[in-house]
């Protein structure tokens, strides 16, 4: 059973950075891909960015340029870096992971298999 664990999330000002990560136990999957996902009360869950085990990547529109994705495999780490946060940011954060790529849904989050608890990112004006 593959656990994944957030950490990072917090409140910060508009302008300013946070670094989430995301470590998953007992994942031995190859290939796989692997998302931040964020949602609001009431909203859908929206792909943020996402990243296969080639290190193809995907972003949401609304955060390329600000936010990147990366990963650690010798520590089975997912890293976001956020820059540049807007209050439109806020949200919970998730992590996910599925058994194989494809990079048209890299960021649809019902494709994905396994999903950490979340962290809170509030950004204020």
């Amino acid at each position: 059973q593959v656990q994944l664990v957030e950490s990072g999330g917090g409140s910060v000002q508009a302008g300013g950075s946070l670094r989430l990560s995301c470590e998953a136990s007992e994942y031995t999957y190859s290939p796989y891909c692997m998302g931040w996902f964020r949602q609001t009360s009431g909203e859908e869950r929206e792909g943020v960015a996402a990243i296969d085990s080639d290190g193809w990547t995907s972003y949401a529109d609304s955060v390329e340029g600000r936010f990147t994705i990366s990963r650690d495999n010798a520590k089975n780490t997912l890293y976001l870096q956020m820059n540049s946060l807007k209050p439109e940011d806020t949200a919970m954060y998730y992590c996910a992971i599925r058994s194989y790529q494809g990079r048209r849904t890299m960021r649809w989050a019902p494709s994905y298999k396994y999903w950490g608890q979340g962290t809170q990112v509030t950004v204020s004006a």
